[in-house]
């Protein structure tokens, strides 16, 4: 090679190092970028699955009080056997009961601050 063309090259190594340098620095921006867009989605999905089990925690002491108030027994045929289908407030005292547990639920999640805003 003549001495022209290895001060040729000389100067071009200069910019290529400096495009190279370019490339990575914008190659991390990106990795950087990707790795905020996957923060973010995975915050809302995680306030999505809080919400889930949130309204799943109300609804689980809910369904066991109607499942356990929605069983036939006759009461005649055993002294354990359930008092309240007989009587006259019973569905009214077994709605109550539900209202008092989901209030409940709402008013202990509220004061934790796991739904709504935090406590001051």
């Amino acid at each position: 090679m003549s001495e022209e063309t290895l001060v040729y090259f000389r100067d071009c190594h200069d910019p290529a190092v400096q495009l190279v340098t370019a490339i990575e620095l914008e190659r991390e921006r990106a990795r950087s970028l990707v790795d905020l867009v996957m923060a973010a989605i995975s915050s809302r999905m995680n306030e999505v699955t809080k919400v889930l089990t949130v309204i799943a925690t109300i609804f689980i002491p809910l369904s066991f009080v109607a499942g356990v108030y929605g069983m036939n027994f006759d009461r005649e045929a055993s002294p354990f056997n359930m008092p309240e289908p007989g009587w006259g407030f019973g569905y009214l005292g077994a709605l109550g009961s539900m209202a008092v547990i989901a209030i409940g639920l709402l008013i202990f999640f509220r004061v934790r601050g796991w739904i709504g805003r935090p406590p001051t």
